[in-house]
């Protein structure tokens, strides 16, 4: 059975949870929780395309804010 992540015809919607990662979900079905959508959808070309374009430090939140505050004091 093909998984519907392995399609290239599904809308797909971009999701982010509360660590700014960012993955993407099919658009038909309900954003699982802890994540929520960020306004980007189309097919998954499109949705890769803007996560490469807006995903640059691949660290999660918690570990950029305890980085941070290690390099203040």
């Amino acid at each position: 059975m093909t998984s519907v992540f392995d399609r290239d015809d599904i809308v797909f919607q971009v999701v982010m949870n509360h660590e700014e990662q960012y993955s993407i979900w099919p658009d038909y079905k309900a954003i699982p929780a802890g994540w929520h959508a960020v306004g980007k959808s189309g097919l998954k070309k499109e949705c890769l395309a803007y996560i490469d374009e807006v995903w640059t430090d691949m660290r999660p939140l918690s570990l950029r804010q305890k980085m941070a505050e290690a390099a203040a004091q």
